[in-house]
């Protein structure tokens, strides 16, 4: 076979190879884009449920804020721990203008 009729060949089977090459990294795209789909939303469900998690934290910080904050507690801690009373009439004095 002379150089000539390799180069024709080679030619003749060129289109062919080329469009083999694009099918195999076309492919190639289709799967490594799957995979890193799949991938990102792995990581989308594991930050929802983490995000859940702490909107339910969170409501349980709010309702136990509420709780601590009732007036009635804050009247009793100061009524036990700081030793308050309300003021009786003799303790109130009048100030006139």
């Amino acid at each position: 076979m002379n150089l000539s009729a390799m180069f024709a060949t080679i030619r003749a089977d060129l289109p062919m190879v080329v469009m083999l090459l694009l099918l195999l990294f076309s492919a190639v795209a289709v799967v490594v884009t799957k995979h890193v789909g799949r991938s990102e939303f792995v990581v989308m469900q594991q930050l929802e449920n983490q995000r859940d998690q702490l909107n339910e934290e969170w409501g349980r910080l709010l309702l136990e804020l509420s709780t601590w904050a009732s007036p009635g507690r804050v009247e009793q801690q100061a009524r036990h721990k700081l030793e308050m009373k309300s003021p009786t009439n003799d303790d109130t004095i009048m100030v006139m203008p």
